[in-house]
């Protein structure tokens, strides 16, 4: 009976623990009374905290109704705020038109004219900001286009702004000069010589190497500058602008004009240099150059070798000592070898040295002959490729636009470029190879019927 009892206390206490949240750990209640009065003081305790939090949140809600009173007092004054000033703006408006209609009545035929002014001014000021004059005077189109946005009358200096601007722009159009400025991308940030030609084109000399540049607006600012060219046009265009940078201020030479001011020297960035070239060929045209490298090494290879044999017998003839290391030379030996035979044996005999010489002197010859005509076969195929994939593209999406038939067609020419850039090389080395070839076993024919010659006259005599 004792331990129950102190088993049930225990669980009592334990259980008001919990209900008041205690986290320590507390002991079990000796006794009923003891149980009693602590459940009575966790019960205040609990009864305490939760008036606390309740006043806490009756406090913060009085606050927050505070707030928001305070709020909407604002909202509305700002309301208020914002009727007067819509009042005061159709006020001020009314008396804005009334000013521009009494304005429009003061001005009579002079509105039109002046009209007339700013928009000659803002059309004018566009040009001179799109001339590469600017580039040498810049600012030059400030004053056109403040008057070509003012609103009130311009003064009789404004308008001789823009007859004075067209003059100078006339002035500028006519000469080639060389100032100091930046150009975007060369220079880092400093400014380099520029040559300009007239409102035509502008080039930079930066480390004595000159290179194109473009007067073009920029399309985040909108501020115009001079900017290197990412392609540069072929070599002649730079040569010419070479030899005008450093012509004398009298000299008369040959130079570079784009009459479109730059449109076309652009265009160059959109040119195929000879990897794209290649590369537009696909696997057809890189078999043909795997081939013409190849085909053309061996043939060089051949060439060499030939023309060294070729000395090697020159020489030997001069010898009357016959050495192994030339066809001549081999065959002087097979003369010595058969000396003692009759001329028939021994005509066998040097015939026998001959052809023995000459699968090695035409080694290879056939393997360039047959590349020289495989190379434009190669061609053919590529271009009948290419053409099937033109087919296609337009069968697929028609022929509105032709940038997508440009793919197959740049693959049918360029195979069959490289397929005749390849055989006709190849022909050459072929042709010379051949002819040095029979050069050599012509030698060997003549020496040949000498020798035979020879011993059949020595044979008479004897």
């Amino acid at each position: 009976m004792k331990t129950t009892f102190k088993i049930l206390a225990a669980a009592v206490s334990m259980g008001v623990a919990l209900t008041a949240g205690a986290v320590g750990q507390t002991q079990p209640a000796g006794s009923i009374s003891e149980l009693l009065n602590r459940v009575r003081s966790d019960a205040r305790e609990a009864s305490q905290e939760n008036q606390a939090r309740l006043r806490e949140f009756q406090s913060s809600t009085n606050q927050q109704q505070a707030l928001l009173s305070q709020a909407r007092g604002e909202m509305a004054a700002l309301e208020r705020q914002a009727a007067a000033l819509t009042v005061e703006f159709e006020n001020n408006q009314v008396e804005i038109d009334v000013l521009a209609t009494e304005l429009r009545q003061r001005q009579g035929a002079f509105g039109e004219l002046f009209g007339a002014a700013r928009q000659a001014a803002g059309e004018f000021a566009a040009i001179i900001n799109a001339s590469v004059v600017s580039a040498q005077f810049p600012g030059r189109a400030d004053a056109l286009e403040a008057l070509a946005t003012n609103r009130t009358l311009p003064t009789r200096s404004e308008l001789d702004f823009i007859w004075r601007r067209a003059i100078d722009e006339m002035i500028g159009q006519q000469g080639v000069v060389t100032f100091d400025s930046m150009v975007t991308g060369i220079g880092n940030g400093q400014p380099v010589p520029v040559t300009r030609v007239g409102p035509f084109l502008a080039f930079t000399n930066f480390n004595n190497n000159q290179r194109f540049a473009r007067w073009k607006e920029a399309e985040t600012t909108g501020a115009w500058a001079l900017t290197d060219l990412p392609t540069q046009p072929p070599g002649n265009l730079v040569a010419a602008a070479s030899t005008l940078f450093n012509a004398d201020p009298n000299e008369i030479v040959m130079g570079v004009v784009d009459p479109s001011r730059g449109a076309l020297l652009d265009i160059y960035k959109d040119v195929p240099d000879l990897k794209e070239r290649i590369n537009q060929s696909g696997m057809v045209g890189l078999v043909i150059i795997g081939l013409l490298a190849i085909s053309a090494t061996f043939g060089l290879f051949r060439m060499f070798a030939l023309l060294s044999t070729q000395a090697a017998v020159n020489g030997q003839k001069r010898k009357s000592k016959a050495g192994k290391g030339n066809p001549l030379g081999r065959v002087m030996m097979a003369y010595e070898a058969a000396k003692d035979k009759d001329v028939e044996t021994m005509e066998l005999k040097l015939d026998e040295a001959i052809l023995q010489e000459s699968p090695k002197l035409e080694f290879g010859l056939n393997f360039l002959k047959l590349a020289a005509g495989i190379a434009p076969l190669l061609g053919l195929l590529g271009t009948v490729t290419g053409m099937i994939k033109t087919f296609t593209q337009i069968t697929l999406f028609g022929t509105g636009d032709p940038r997508i038939m440009a793919g197959g067609i740049s693959e049918a020419l360029m195979t069959t470029v490289l397929g005749l850039i390849a055989a006709i090389p190849l022909l050459f080395i072929h042709s010379f190879a051949q002819s040095f070839a029979r050069g050599v076993q012509q030698v060997l024919e003549e020496q040949a019927a000498g020798m035979v010659a020879r011993h059949a006259e020595e044979r008479g005599q004897g």
